[in-house]
């Protein structure tokens, strides 16, 4: 039977966001059996089935739904399957997006539970139907908005109350904790006698009055942090004001404290005109340990509080002492670790050009990999073939009583052994990653280019490039005596001799010569026995192996 050229290819494309607008709509899985369903009935080929949980009311938020229409303007299909319209798009701009492609025949049919839409029809009715699907996310949008501002107004909060209050679901009010209320007072009447830090109040609320979180399906039930207690000491809920996008309303909630003492509190922690805490995030956490307990490491932040009204902030880095309450290592401030990071960036930092010459002599290597892993993977394979064989025969010698029941088991044993001992070594050879290569230029990319992004981030506080390249450096991060030590990555490890070696050359050459023909440094590259025969280049393939790999730096 010849297959028919003619028979349109569909992508079947099923969403369902967790929003309100789709909380009525069937499950991906519905979806997905009765457009198959529907695909069969109509003899529809789909070449894949494609699902997303991502809200469609904005544009660009979808990275499914832009790789298959990218997908359709390739070639590589010719229609979408889908439960709805309102499934591909509630935005005018993928609304249009989809007409387009309708009308310039690059998509030939978006088939619904419904009704078919092609090129040729009228396209008042597929931007009619799309803008009902628009305006239904405006609507909501809307009447959320006017819900929420009829509840501010009638003095209620929108969201979930501070510490000390609880939501009256009931009466739809806001009602006083009966466990937590009169604790969080006592936390405003110490800090109002002046004689206590926020920090310690915070102790005395944890460690003697037993202050806890709210309990809920997520966790909570757990001391309260640091950085809860600063927020109960600056926000203005508890003076009986809702602040809500920039605007305040007067709650109807019982206060805990006058305006008077609330302004108070605001004045002794520095915060005189202000309405909101300066707000600060860690940079430095996750993988790294203690050098003399194994405890993680955590950061603390310190604010210090000028005569003039200024206040200068400082993050601490210090042992968390939970396996050894007697650890002895002291704190260091970020400062100073952000500069030992950076020194060991420098130790790995390699030029442009000997990057491009590095990855070009690994792909010379990566042809010779190629072959050698089939040579190896073809001989493990003929190997592990005969065993199988064996073991079929050896089964057939006992069934014809060729073999007692002690002689089977002695040679079968040895046979599964020799088969396990093939399959182990065919898996090893299977684990010689393709895309090794792929691997080592990001890793040659990282050491390029880590150490000068890191310097920009710190000078411009890019807090989420620090954290990218820190998660970059490795799972065993170690702070002792206030130095840090990285054991570096398999990738990187490499990289470290190379760099010497390559440092080397550059001092050598003359200013002049120095980056006046690329050929030359290719050469001298070439030559150098820390650069050439079994060094460190040649060590890549088998560690780029592990699973222990660097990953990707955005510039």
């Amino acid at each position: 039977m010849s297959k028919d050229t003619n028979k349109k290819r569909y992508f079947l494309y099923a969403r369902k966001s967790s929003e309100s607008e789709d909380r009525q709509i069937q499950s991906i899985e519905d979806q997905t059996n009765r457009l198959t369903e529907l695909a069969h009935n109509l003899n529809i080929e789909i070449i894949e089935h494609l699902t997303e949980s991502k809200s469609a009311k904005t544009p660009n938020n979808r990275p499914v739904f832009e790789e298959m229409l990218q997908r359709v303007e390739d070639g590589e299909a010719d229609g979408i399957l889908c439960w709805q319209i309102n499934r591909l798009s509630r935005n005018p701009v993928d609304s249009g997006r989809l007409s387009w492609l309708l009308q310039s025949n690059v998509l030939q049919s978006i088939q619904t539970v419904d009704r078919e839409y092609l090129p040729g029809d009228n396209v008042l009715l597929f931007n009619v139907e799309s803008g009902v699907a628009n305006q239904f996310v405006l609507d909501l949008s809307k009447n959320v908005k006017r819900g929420n501002l009829g509840r501010l107004k009638r003095g209620w909060a929108t969201s979930l109350p501070p510490i000390g209050y609880l939501n009256d679901k009931s009466e739809k009010t806001i009602i006083k904790d009966p466990e937590r209320f009169n604790l969080i007072r006592k936390i405003w009447d110490l800090m109002l006698t002046g004689n206590y830090r926020p920090t310690q109040i915070l102790d005395i609320a944890n460690n003697e009055w037993g202050l806890r979180t709210r309990k809920t399906k997520r966790g909570g039930n757990k001391p309260v942090a640091r950085s809860t207690a600063y927020r109960i000491l600056t926000n203005p809920f508890y003076m009986g004001v809702i602040e809500h996008d920039g605007n305040t309303y007067k709650g109807k909630h019982e206060p805990l404290v006058t305006r008077e003492e609330y302004e108070r509190v605001q004045q002794m922690l520095g915060r005189e005109n202000t309405t909101r805490p300066k707000r600060h995030t860690i940079a430095y956490r996750g993988p790294l340990k203690c050098g003399e307990c194994g405890a993680m490491i955590t950061a603390e932040e310190k604010v210090k509080h000028q005569k003039n009204g200024n206040s200068h902030y400082y993050t601490y880095y210090h042992c968390t002492k939970r396996k050894d309450p007697n650890c002895s290592q002291s704190p260091i401030e970020e400062k100073e670790l952000e500069k030992q990071i950076a020194k060991e960036l420098e130790s790995v930092e390699i030029p442009t050009d000997f990057k491009d010459w590095a990855l070009a002599r690994l792909k010379e290597m990566n042809s010779k990999e190629v072959d050698d892993r089939e040579l190896i993977y073809s001989s493990q394979r003929r190997g592990y073939e005969s065993c199988v064989r064996r073991l079929d025969n050896l089964i057939d010698m006992r069934a014809n009583d060729e073999l007692s029941e002690e002689e089977f088991r002695e040679r079968k044993q040895k046979l599964l052994e020799e088969k396990d001992k093939y399959q182990e070594l065919l898996k090893g050879t299977d684990k010689r990653v393709d895309n090794w290569l792929e691997i080592a230029e990001r890793g040659f990319s990282f050491a390029e280019k880590a150490s000068s992004l890191f310097a920009e981030a710190r000078e411009s506080n890019n807090l989420e490039t620090k954290k990218e390249i820190f998660a970059t450096l490795g799972s065993n991060l170690i702070l002792k005596d206030k130095i840090l030590r990285i054991d570096w990555d398999n990738l990187l490890f490499p990289m470290k001799s190379m760099k010497k070696a390559v440092d080397a050359i550059h001092d050598r050459l003359e200013p002049p010569k120095y980056g006046e023909d690329k050929r030359d440094l290719s050469e001298i590259y070439a030559k150098n026995p820390k650069l050439q025969g079994r060094q460190d280049l040649n060590l890549l393939p088998s560690v780029l192996e592990t699973d222990a790999l660097p990953g990707e730096l955005r510039p």
